[in-house]
This record gives structure tokens, C-alpha cells and sequence, in this order.
């Protein structure tokens, strides 16, 4: 059997025209009926390096019998010159997370994949705490099983308060090992009573990934990485799906 949150997710594949520029991760989430993939904002345009593309493609299972089978799936991300997938702001500015709309009929029938729901989002039954262990599943420097078309998990500890806006920013920490590839993977937990399972899918989705955090001071000769990496909250997909 095959564990229903590798499901949720799928590797993001951006292009211009027909030419590959990144691989990225990405997830489902479904809200009344509407189906919306999620990633990093950074996956669909980054302007401080140029990074423009016009369309992803994403990789889904084609047969619930044989998960070697696959299909990739293209989705436009501009319609008339105007962005199809919608990003958010607050406060502090810019947050790195996008979702993109996936019309109904735009998926092949018989594809195979799950998502999470807005009952999956955490609330005041759930205890999260730093320290307390996470998972994020993705396609690190675009590594996964190819035979099956799975994602990896990476362990991870909430690395700083659960609530507060890190340095006022709308994310929290992680320590984890991390690798391009990963933007836009989700970090969950495990839900502490399995009997709450949400839709099949006993996980509290906590985070978005977006990318390791730095110390511009560090001597790359004598210290280490961080190790520390930055996950947007995730009640940001309520905003950012609604209407």
C-alpha cells in the first residue's frame, strides 16, 4: 500500500516555451470543490535572478495499479499576459508561497493523487511546540524514486516559536538538511490522536517550505551552514484560496 501523503505531492517542472529551467516541489489542496497546487512564489517568476517561465508541468500517477506509470501535465502560468496563479502580501511584504488553479477537466481521468483540505490546516486541538518533530516531503536537487515517481521525506524540528512571525516575517523556522528542489514542499506533523484524521490523511499541514537561511558574517572556510530554513505558514492557502 502506499501511504496516501506521497500523493499529495507532485515534482514541479518550469519551462519557457520548451525549454526545462528548474525542478522544483509542490503539493495539492483542495477547497469546495477546487483544486489548487502549491509552491514557492519563487517557482513561478524570481526577479532578482530573471527567472520568468510561462508554464509548469507537474507528474502525476496515471494508474492505480501500476505507479510506474506517469503523466506530466502542463499548466499555463499566464493567461492574455496576466499571472494565473495568485500570491500574497502582508505587513512585511512579499510571501513566498503561490498557488495555481487547476481547472476541472484540465487533469487526465484516472490520474492518481490526494490533497490536503482546509480541515487539515492546525487548530487549538493540535500542540505544536519548538523542538517538536516535522516532515518534508520533496524532490531535493530533483532526487526521488523516477521507477515509482515518489518524494523523499526529510526529518526536521520546529527550530523557533510556533506562532510568532520570525524577525516579524510570516514564517517559522526548521532545522533540517535541505537542497534546491525542496521549495514548496510541505512540512507537517504527524497528528498526536490518529482517531482526528482528517479525510484520510492523519497529518496537520504546518508549513510551506521556501529556502535555507544564511548568516551573511559566516566564514565559509571555518563555519558550517545553518542548517536552518524558513517554512511559511500555512493558514496563508485560506487567503490565498478563497474566492
Amino acid at each position: 500500500m502506499i501511504e496516501p501523503i506521497l500523493l499529495t505531492m507532485t515534482q514541479v517542472s518550469t519551462y519557457t516555451n520548451d525549454a526545462l529551467l528548474t525542478r522544483a516541489s509542490g503539493f495539492f489542496f483542495l477547497r469546495d470543490d477546487r483544486l489548487f497546487l502549491v509552491s514557492s512564489r519563487h517557482v513561478m517568476i524570481d526577479e532578482p535572478s530573471g527567472h520568468r517561465p510561462d508554464r509548469i508541468a507537474i507528474d502525476l500517477h496515471a494508474d492505480p495499479d501500476n505507479f510506474a506509470e506517469s503523466v506530466l501535465v502542463s499548466l499555463p502560468l499566464y493567461r492574455s499576459g496576466r499571472a494565473l496563479w495568485r500570491q500574497g502580501i502582508d505587513t512585511a511584504g512579499a510571501i513566498d508561497v503561490a498557488v495555481l488553479e487547476v481547472p476541472p477537466g484540465t487533469l487526465p481521468a484516472g490520474v492518481v493523487y490526494r490533497a490536503f483540505e482546509p480541515a487539515h490546516l492546525p487548530d487549538h486541538h493540535d500542540r505544536v511546540e519548538v523542538g517538536m518533530p516535522v516532515l518534508m516531503f520533496g524532490f531535493p536537487l530533483g532526487f526521488h524514486d523516477r521507477l515509482h515517481h515518489m518524494p523523499v521525506a526529510r526529518a526536521a524540528v520546529i527550530a523557533s516559536s510556533w506562532g510568532l512571525r520570525f524577525q516579524g516575517e510570516g514564517y517559522f523556522l526548521t532545522d533540517a538538511r535541505t537542497h534546491r528542489g525542496t521549495s514548496g514542499a510541505p512540512v507537517v506533523m504527524a497528528l498526536a490522536k490518529p482517531a482526528r484524521a482528517r479525510t484520510g490523511l492523519p497529518w496537520v499541514l504546518l508549513g510551506v517550505h521556501s529556502a535555507r537561511l544564511d548568516v551573511g558574517s559566516r566564514d565559509y572556510g571555518l563555519d558550517e551552514s545553518l542548517g536552518l530554513n524558513c517554512a511559511w505558514y500555512a493558514d496563508i492557502l485560506m487567503t490565498l484560496t478563497d474566492g
